[in-house]
């Protein structure tokens, strides 16, 4: 049998884990073995991260708020926790907004907590009456959301006895678990594998202080970049391709820049765990670019 590379190797893998969870059942060690043995080199240990895609570190961000689905205000969260997410090997696979609206919150962290290992919600935590994250959080998780003592504490100590809009900023699920806040105001909190932070760009950087710690970690991905000056994209686009399924595992991208009056290309972007293989589709996608006459192509170290 010939050999499979080992990016084919890890997809086919993967597969055979997708398949048995999907059928209740746990996978076979005999199979990941074959499989594996397809492409590894002899005496190299099955487990020594040879196929870390199949220990993928998933997430997804969900945005709760009237005011960023109407355009009065941008978002910048999303960057932020991609960025921070990435230096713990946590690769960031979807983001939603969604509105004020608790049953469309419920949903959302539904279908977003049981597909991914960790969801990160940023908004709805305040004292407004659309302030409903916390809430609706509960209603998801099936539990109610009482006031956490020690929040309580921390409103008594600034204002005295709360009122019912700063009271609303205590309601934790049942089983919540609190967020540190360092930067201003009650603490955000999470429950299960779903973190619940601020809105507030500065407040939710400082959430996710206390976010990454409690992560289980995977491999940081490695990004390297080619970058084409002087063709377009319909020149660019068949080797891309062809390397790009080359490399199932990896993810390859094409980013078109524009500088009047005359300057224009695509950075090519590689991203994968195994350095080795980064190296390898970039030297790949330099020689297909050279074979078709693509002009100023440079790697950068992105």
């Amino acid at each position: 049998m010939s050999a499979l590379s080992r990016s084919r190797a890890c997809a086919v893998l993967r597969e055979h884990l997708a398949l048995r969870q999907a059928q209740g059942g746990v996978f076979e060690p005999a199979a990941v073995e074959f499989v594996l043995s397809l492409s590894l080199s002899k005496g190299e240990d099955v487990n020594n991260g040879a196929c870390p895609m199949v220990d993928r570190v998933t997430a997804a961000v969900l945005i709760i708020g009237d005011e960023i689905l109407s355009g009065r205000t941008q978002d910048v969260n999303l960057s932020a926790i991609a960025r921070y997410l990435a230096t713990y090997g946590v690769d960031l696979a979807e983001a939603r907004v969604v509105s004020d609206v608790e049953q469309d919150i419920v949903d959302a962290v539904n279908a977003l907590r049981t597909r991914y290992d960790y969801v990160i919600t940023t908004g709805g935590i305040g004292p407004t009456h659309d302030d409903i994250t916390a809430d609706s959080i509960a209603k998801a998780f099936g539990v109610t959301a009482p006031e956490h003592p020690e929040i309580m504490a921390m409103l008594r100590e600034r204002w005295g006895e709360p009122n019912a809009a700063r009271r609303r900023m205590a309601h934790v699920p049942e089983g919540g678990v609190l967020v540190n806040n360092p930067v201003q105001g009650p603490p955000g909190f999470q429950k299960d594998n779903v973190f619940v932070l601020a809105g507030v760009p500065a407040i939710m950087r400082g959430m996710l202080e206390d976010v990454g710690p409690r992560l289980r970690t995977g491999a940081v991905v490695i990004s390297k970049t080619v970058r084409v000056t002087g063709s377009g994209e319909g020149l660019i686009a068949a080797p891309l391709e062809a390397v790009a399924k080359q490399h199932p595992d990896m993810s390859l991208g094409s980013y078109p820049f524009f500088s009047p009056p005359d300057i224009y290309g695509s950075n090519l972007v590689v991203r994968g765990r195994d350095p080795a293989e980064v190296d390898a589709a970039v030297e790949e996608l330099v020689a297909a670019l050279t074979e078709v006459g693509a002009a100023g192509i440079e790697r950068i170290v992105a």
